[in-house]
């Protein structure tokens, strides 16, 4: 029964789709490990009675056995620290589940799912299944332990019923970067919550919490979560715990020395189900154009009455179908969570590509914590809108019209916008980050872009930036990409050697994404302000280079002319430029917060 789809990254189930908001404490919550067994391997007579303790040992592990059942119990966490051993809650052996794991193959939604294609099993969040086969990655043959029904589920949707992967405040493979974004996005508050693995210490746990500051504003905070020696574990030498949901359960009741009290996990959307392989090449029949765009845009679409996609339509005859399919085949192949996700094709022209479809309610970007109040300066760009009303108003107010609100607007459109022009440098720099994540991506597979600008990045509500339109301009026929007076190919973006001699590299689009960022930090400005195609040939012959946007930090601008290098081989790689615009975002951020008072 397995049928065979589109690879793509791994993701958690804490990165896309409809904001979850359920309390981890409330009635309705996944159930713990001990009431899963209660419900699936209780055996006659119950866990519990009559326990007589008799003690053995199993490797270098110690155990507790009961006379009457003779189930191997764990001993109490315990610590050669004798100060943190004191602080550990009494150890009640009649109350612990038994130590044997539940079968791997048992798994929780963390997600609702609605069948979409016969074969498919839907389901509700919550629901327990059993996994059959995993010959798919992303589609799982499952049978639901309720019904006993069997189908394909996406692999996303589900976690491990062991383990914490299904608590909704634990992100597994989180980075800190990452978690700051994300508990700083839209629907998270003051008090907000998630527990990610530590990227420098192995086996150990960060807790990182949303916090309002009088001087920062809305900001994240991180703790150390540290082990005890024989298990349980701490933040503070005062209290300690045996499980990291006993940690989270105290936090919440009190702050007890960290910044605030924990209100409620990390809210989240729930990520895109998988796409099929055999949806490849469709037929034009199979998707609704929601919204009609012009040729070289793209538009909002439905697929087979069931999915939302973006549709770009190319133009009539600047392409190849052929040299089109060719390339498609190697792009859908480049996955990566900065990367706009390309999913099937129309190969009869008009030519029409089908991607992921980022959500963005425009508007709520004013609500984003990201945002400060912004500064104008002499010649940027900004919409010229003033802080009042709401931002939706604002936004209408400006002409940029009311459909624009639900489709991702190109990075280089959002920055005019009031929402955009209120970013703050540092939401500015991690946009940057972003762009440079994707593309340390695309070189480490030996891949070029070709026309990287802000044109060709989109922005989700939650300020994610994606790349597009990787790998197009190679194929397309018309003026937009030749390099002649007078024509639309987008001089002012692109390396000399490219515009002299037509070579294109991964450092040509080193050169571009300093250019990016000059965008970036004009909140969209033209590059090269003033000046017409030819004068910026003639100007990049004789050495010239962009001076100092206003208020750009000078770290930024030494990067730019790292990019700007006339030997390509002296330009930085994007691994570098990643690791150097992920440092320079986190370098004014205290690392971890002191001990908790």
């Amino acid at each position: 029964m397995s049928r065979r789809r589109v690879p793509t990254e791994a993701k958690s189930h804490h990165n896309e789709g409809a904001v979850e908001t359920q309390s981890p404490f409330s009635s309705g919550s996944l159930e713990s490990p001990a009431s899963i067994w209660a419900e699936l391997s209780k055996p006659p007579g119950g866990w519990g009675a009559a326990a007589v303790p008799m003690t053995t040992t199993t490797g270098s592990r110690t155990w507790m056995k009961s006379a009457s059942t003779a189930t191997a119990l764990p001993l109490p966490p315990q610590s050669s620290n004798q100060y943190t051993e004191s602080l550990l809650p009494p150890f009640n052996p009649n109350i612990t589940p038994p130590t044997s794991p539940l079968p791997d193959n048992l798994v929780v939604a963390v997600y609702s799912y609605q069948p979409n294609h016969s074969g498919d099993l839907g389901f509700e969040k919550g629901d327990k299944l059993k996994i059959i086969n995993t010959e798919d990655p992303e589609w799982y043959l499952a049978e639901s332990l309720a019904t006993g029904q069997k189908g394909f589920i996406p692999f996303n949707f589900v976690v491990r019923m062991e383990g914490m992967d299904k608590e909704p405040w634990f992100f597994k493979d989180l980075s800190r970067l990452d978690a700051i974004r994300q508990l700083l996005a839209p629907g998270n508050t003051q008090g907000s919550f998630l527990i990610r693995e530590s990227e420098s210490t192995k086996g150990s746990y960060t807790l990182s919490v949303r916090d309002l500051d009088n001087n920062a504003g809305d900001t994240v905070k991180h703790y150390k979560i540290r082990n005890m020696d024989k298990g349980g574990f701490y933040i503070t030498t005062r209290i300690a715990f045996n499980s990291l949901p006993e940690l989270v359960k105290h936090y919440s009741r009190e702050a007890d020395g960290l910044c605030t009290v924990l209100s409620k996990p990390c809210q989240t959307r729930a990520p895109q189900k998988p796409w099929w392989q055999d949806e490849w090449e469709v037929p034009r029949e199979s998707l609704k154009l929601e919204r009609r765009l012009g040729a070289g845009q793209f538009g909002r679409g439905i697929y087979n009455n069931h999915t939302q996609v973006a549709i770009k339509q190319l133009k009539v005859g600047s392409m190849s179908p052929s040299a089109f399919l060719a390339e498609a085949n190697l792009m859908k192949n480049l996955q990566h969570p900065r990367l706009v996700r390309l999913y099937s094709v129309v190969t009869e022209e008009p030519i029409f590509i089908i991607t992921e479809f980022m959500a963005n309610e425009l508007y709520l970007f004013a609500l984003s914590p990201w945002v400060t109040p912004y500064r104008r300066f002499p010649g940027d760009l900004r919409l010229n809108s003033q802080p009042g009303g709401s931002p939706l108003a604002l936004h209408l107010a400006a002409g940029l019209g009311e459909e624009v609100s639900t489709l991702s607007p190109k990075l280089v459109d959002f920055l005019k916008t009031s929402e955009g022009a209120r970013l703050s440098i540092k939401t500015l720099i991690d946009m940057a980050s972003q762009v440079a994540e994707g593309m340390a991506f695309i070189e480490q597979k030996n891949y070029i872009h070709r026309d990287l600008r802000a044109a060709n990045i989109l922005v989700s509500e939650e300020l994610i930036c994606k790349i597009a339109d990787f790998g197009l301009a190679r194929l397309i026929e018309d003026n937009e990409y030749t390099a002649r007076e007078g024509a639309k190919f987008p001089i002012k973006w692109t390396a000399p050697e490219a515009i002299n001699y037509g070579t294109f590299s991964i450092k040509s689009d080193v050169w571009s994404f300093g250019i990016l960022l000059t965008e970036i930090v004009t909140y969209g400005r033209i590059p090269y302000p003033g000046m017409t195609n030819p004068e910026v040939i003639q100007n990049l012959e004789r050495g010239y280079r962009m001076p100092q946007p206003e208020h750009c930090p000078d770290e930024l601008y030494t990067i730019m002319n790292q990019c700007w290098q006339e030997a390509p081989e002296k330009r930085p790689t994007f691994e570098f430029l990643r690791a150097l615009m992920e440092d320079f975002f986190t370098a004014t951020e205290q690392q971890y917060q002191t001990q908790p008072y």
